[in-house]
């Protein structure tokens, strides 16, 4: 009597696995759906402002290959290659951000920023959202905000028109014309020119920081101190 009203505990026990099985697979499929949709909206979007004429921001020249520039009168010129899903470009920030940024708020150095986006759609959206920012004057804060808030896979849907505006409004930005600007695409093509000059010059890893032309020992980008010493023998004080 007893058999005949149950399983057997090894019987339900498999059961049990298998339907634990099941629903795992079945989030592995959600996800993957949503992050196929995420990228191919991306991909949309991109491919719809292919056609338009560049526009760039208004601190670009192509004489700075048409890096983001802060301080064109500096006596030192510091150029950045990065791109925001880089993991290493994320290390480097958290060790450097705050002692550049003391230094582009003191006027002490030409930061000559270069938003890269080989790593992928997304990249190319945060890119053109940060050059948003820089037409009002926020794209140091916002370089800043995209590290801070860096997904930790890349191109994994996280980071969205929507999520970006929040992030360049939090910077700063004025809400309705950085709205506008990213949910256009202003400058999507612009951020392809970036890529296309890093080529040119090749830079082939994030980040690469040069000093008056020079490339900075890649030793010391996770070393403050070795940082400062190097900033100081090129001039700054």
């Amino acid at each position: 009597m007893a058999l005949s009203q149950g399983k057997s505990p090894k019987k339900a026990s498999s059961s049990k696995k298998s339907k634990e099985g099941d629903t795992t697979t079945r989030y592995i499929a959600i996800g993957m759906v949503v992050f196929v949709l995420a990228t191919a909206g991306i991909f949309a979007f991109m491919n719809s402002q292919a056609s338009k004429k560049l526009t760039i921001p208004s601190s670009v020249s192509k004489a700075d290959g048409y890096a983001i520039v802060v301080n064109p009168t500096a006596p030192v010129r510091v150029d950045f290659w990065e791109d925001f899903q880089c993991p290493n470009c994320r290390n480097f920030e958290a060790v450097s951000n705050a002692y550049f940024d003391d230094l582009v708020k003191a006027k002490k150095i030409k930061a000559v920023y270069h938003p890269m986006s080989f790593l992928g759609p997304e990249s190319v959206l945060a890119a053109q959202a940060a050059a948003c920012t820089a037409d009002e004057g926020k794209f140091v804060q916002m370089h800043t905000m995209l590290y801070a808030n860096q997904p930790s896979s890349e191109n994994s849907g996280a980071w969205t028109n929507d999520v970006l505006i929040k992030l360049a409004t939090a910077a700063g930005a004025n809400k309705s014309t950085v709205s506008k600007c990213i949910t256009s695409g202003k400058y999507v093509n612009w951020a392809q020119k970036v890529e296309d000059d890093a080529s040119k010059k090749g830079v082939s890893s994030t980040p690469t920081v040069y000093v008056n032309g020079k490339e900075l020992n890649r030793a010391h980008y996770l070393d403050l101190a070795a940082l400062k010493k190097d900033l100081a023998a090129a001039g700054v004080k």
